[in-house]
């Protein structure tokens, strides 16, 4: 038995009428209360155990020197930027699935982290570049993958299983691509490029937060506001044209806004695998609710990731993990159970 969404209509004193799907706001909500309680334990957590209300009463503004310099300029940017880069990967996923009309359709999938990861090993093994240059070079090279892909699949409009088709097919040539990098790098600047292939939050500052913040500031509220045009086009183009929609432009703002997110996160952090993938696909399950599910994909994402790193941290003793292998593992285990599922459903 499936239970159904509650909708509430709300009127604004201007007279805007507004629905509001209550489950949907409830997870928005949870998801979001989970995401900030695992962001300060993360900070809380180390070899100089903080605890939570020393956490809070720091990033309050009332916390010792010592304090203040563990939190604020030690943990707390790794957690931003871990959030921030969840966020990204959950409503990027949701975009690409959502035009793909197909639950494979994510930036793992289709191509956009290996092209992400081509243009940041082209800085590291060919120029030897800076941090600053290789994160240019993952935002480049992701930029020209999703470009690339868009181009390729276009055929009177953009259409879901081809454009999966093409993206599988790019993801398997940056992805041969990459190892033939790979195989050309010294043996210094092989390790320092299989280190930011994995995914991790190692060492991430300020320097990383505030470009992807402003990324995100200016394209959350764009895809946003193109919510309502996407929920049509999943009933089918000529659908949505029939309804106003204008799909192709609409496709193309959400297509780039994808592509920006998902290489802005992989420039940040490295090819995280699979938070794109399954962050829609658990909010959807979540909310019970059709559509592309947007606001929830984003906190699932962001929640996930922190929940992940924490992990990588925390659950193997001394030992602490990339926080990409943990994403990794856990994504695979999802991915083959969606793979399953969907064929019992006949739909592969």
């Amino acid at each position: 038995m499936k239970t159904r969404s509650v909708y509430r209509a709300v009127r604004t004193p201007g007279g805007l009428s507004l629905r509001l799907d209550l489950r949907a706001l409830i997870v928005v909500v949870l998801l979001l209360a989970a995401a900030c309680a695992a962001g300060v334990a993360l900070i809380g957590t180390g070899d100089a155990k903080i605890p939570a209300a020393d956490v809070l009463r720091t990033l309050a503004g009332n916390g010792t020197t010592y304090q203040d310099f563990i939190v604020n300029e030690l943990r707390l940017p790794r957690v931003l930027v871990g959030l921030l880069v969840g966020a990204s990967l959950g409503l990027g996923g949701a975009l690409f699935q959502a035009v793909s009309r197909n639950p494979l359709g994510s930036p793992d999938v289709l191509g956009l982290s290996q092209g992400s990861t081509a243009g940041a090993l082209v800085v590291i093994v060919l120029m030897s570049g800076s941090a600053t240059q290789v994160t240019l070079g993952a935002l480049a090279g992701g930029l020209v993958t999703g470009l690339s892909i868009y181009l390729l699949a276009w055929r009177q409009g953009v259409h879901g299983y081809r454009f999966v088709l093409v993206g599988i097919g790019v993801s398997a040539v940056m992805t041969a691509v990459n190892g033939y990098l790979l195989t050309k790098a010294d043996l210094v600047d092989a390790a320092r490029a299989v280190v930011w292939m994995t995914g991790s939050l190692n060492g991430r500052d300020w320097d990383q937060v505030w470009p992807l913040l402003a990324l995100c500031a200016v394209l959350v509220p764009l895809v946003l506001a193109g919510a309502g045009g996407l929920r049509m086009m999943e009933m089918g183009d000529d659908v949505a044209n029939a309804l106003g929609v204008r799909v192709q432009r609409t496709r193309l703002v959400l297509m780039v806004s994808a592509v920006l997110l998902t290489a802005a996160a992989t420039a940040a952090a490295g090819p995280v695998s699979f938070v794109a993938l399954t962050a829609p696909q658990l909010a959807r399950r979540l909310t019970r609710s059709p559509g592309p599910n947007l606001l929830p994909s984003l906190c699932m994402g962001a929640t996930l990731l922190v929940a992940a790193d924490w992990v990588s941290q925390r659950a193997f003793g001394a030992d602490q993990l990339p926080v990409g292998v943990v994403t990794g593992v856990l994504g695979g285990g999802y991915l083959l159970w969606l793979l399953v599922t969907e064929r019992r459903a006949g739909r592969i």
